[in-house]
């Protein structure tokens, strides 16, 4: 037998903490209180294992097992986005279903993050002599740009080698750049538009948007008779303020805007199939302009793609306009053998003509690991234990702390590739069978991290 199949003792543990840990509204940039709560319920739980384990700033932290040989790390993240709308069970609780686990993080990332605890006890209660330092670090601000492992890694060593439990099986070799950018106009300078809101998170297709219009009668129709031709779905509400117009479209992960719809662009185009940009205001312009309905880029003057890890990808996150204000965040995946920064150029470029101003809010360099690096062979050869056939390598537009660990370490895992997780979407669930097929494989792989076995 596999030492993997050790986790399999701790299942009814595993789900009654793993409820615990779905409670917290960790939602990252929002709510630092329950982030705080998610990540010391984890290092408690550790304390209580009978495992070395260290705050790191209240942002991040690890548990330990060993102190020897090779620092050998595995990364997971204890924030999440938030809920959204949509949800046929509460988001914040554990719902077990037709075989499924649902909750806002169970597939990414809280479920995969006490699989690593209990991993660390199972080999603890095993008695198993390691050759290494194995550590199970946790972070809290991986959805808004990885400061947390920032400060970690200001704090402590850097592992020699690590994987991350964060993305899909089987390996993932490369990991797009992404760039992420604030774009703001001075003031509210539309005429007709009063009020735009939509997007919470950056790295989300937002499901809904709103906008509040001062229009004629004449206007308001003509928009009614366009909503009804577009491939989205509108309402119409009249108030004293003016014609409120409510987008409901379809949200997805950034990486992957095109599975989704969004209900921001889609407002957008339809304000400029009546309204001039004199009207629209200069934001909403650029947006309708730059943008559109676009998820590769065209339009910006970005569109490209590698051999290796696919086309370049924009996502409109959020857009808001009131009185005093207009600004809208986008988040761009490039190719991984692309420069970010030619990127950032042309968009400042054209952005400029329209006299809005860019920030980069977060730019993540991408990752290409050597398919021959001693991690991938250690991984291939756990899951094929586990699994009895050998992972493919693949290439993400998402995401992970994989590309914070100086090309030490990859994501792989927990996500089967026939399961489908909706993650950063209504429903987030898991396969709750699969969920544990991957702590077998996530066990098996950490046992040879700590002993060594890298064959």
């Amino acid at each position: 037998m596999y030492f993997g199949k050790n986790i399999l003792k701790y299942k009814e543990d595993i789900l009654k903490d793993l409820k615990t840990l779905i409670s917290f509204q960790s939602i990252s940039g929002e709510n630092q209180g329950d982030c705080e709560q998610a990540l010391n319920f984890i290092l408690d739980k550790a304390k209580e294992f009978g495992l070395d384990s260290k705050n790191i700033k209240n942002i991040a932290g690890h548990a330990q097992l060993g102190n020897g040989g090779d620092l050998c790390g595995v990364l997971t993240h204890l924030d999440v986005v938030p809920a959204g709308n949509n949800w046929d069970s509460l988001p914040f609780e554990l719902t077990r279903k037709d075989g499924r686990l649902y909750g806002r993080g169970v597939a990414d990332d809280k479920g995969a993050a006490l699989i690593t605890l209990y991993c660390l006890k199972a080999l603890k209660d095993a008695g198993v002599e390691g050759k290494n330092t194995l550590r199970a670090i946790y972070g809290t601000d991986e959805e808004k740009g990885m400061k947390d492992m920032e400060t970690y890694f200001e704090n402590e060593k850097m592992p020699e080698y690590s994987f991350t439990p964060d993305s899909d099986y089987g390996i993932c070799q490369c990991e797009k750049g992404i760039l992420q950018l604030e774009i703001t106009a001075e003031t509210n300078d539309g005429t007709t538009l009063n009020e735009f809101h939509a997007g919470k998170a950056v790295n989300i297709v937002p499901d809904t948007a709103y906008a509040m219009v001062d229009c004629s009668e004449y206007d308001d129709h003509n928009l009614v008779r366009f909503a009804d031709a577009m491939d989205c779905d509108f309402d119409f509400h009249y108030t004293i303020d003016g014609v409120m117009i409510i987008s409901h479209g379809r949200a997805s992960h950034a990486c992957v805007p095109n599975k989704g719809k969004n209900a921001a662009t889609a407002l957008v185009e339809l304000l400029a199939s009546n309204f001039n940009y004199v009207q629209l205001g200069s934001l909403c312009s650029f947006i309708n302009s730059s943008i559109g309905l676009e998820t590769n880029g065209n339009s910006l003057g970005i569109k490209m793609r590698d051999s290796i890890s696919g086309e370049l990808t924009v996502n409109v996150g959020s857009i808001q306009i009131d009185d005093k204000s207009a600004k809208a965040k986008i988040d761009v995946r490039y190719p991984v053998t692309m420069d970010g920064n030619v990127i950032l150029y042309r968009i400042k470029k054209i952005a400029s003509k329209d006299n809005l101003h860019v920030k980069v809010l977060s730019h993540l360099k991408p990752l290409n690991m050597d398919e021959n690096a001693p991690i991938i062979s250690l991984l291939k050869s756990a899951y094929s234990e586990v699994i009895g056939e050998e992972p493919e390598l693949y290439s993400t537009g998402g995401g992970t702390y994989a590309r914070m660990l100086d090309n030490k370490g990859v994501a792989f895992g927990p996500v089967f590739k026939d399961d489908t997780s909706n993650m950063h979407n209504a429903n987030e669930s898991l396969d709750e069978e699969k969920f544990f097929k991957h702590a077998e494989i996530c066990l098996e792989a950490m046992y040879r991290l700590y002993t060594g076995n890298f064959d």
